[in-house]
């Protein structure tokens, strides 16, 4: 497996990926991550590696909160 980033490279990795939200428009948003995670998960190639890597972005959500009548 790869070293970790930098904080600098995860800097320029978060940048490059809001910029390139920004360019894909309202609504392709999901389709665009989506995308962009299975072709990640395709070049890292470790199937243990890409579970970890799932919980450990659903640790970082929070609680999901529903909007709607209660």
């Amino acid at each position: 497996m790869a070293a970790n980033l930098t904080a600098e490279d995860l800097e320029k990795t978060y940048d490059l990926i809001a910029e390139s939200i920004d360019e894909v428009g309202i609504g392709q948003e999901s389709l665009f991550l989506s995308k962009l995670c299975l072709a990640l998960a395709d070049r890292l190639g470790d199937m243990q590696e890409i579970e970890a890597s799932i919980r450990l972005a659903k640790s970082h959500l929070g609680e999901r909160k529903t909007v709607g009548p209660n």
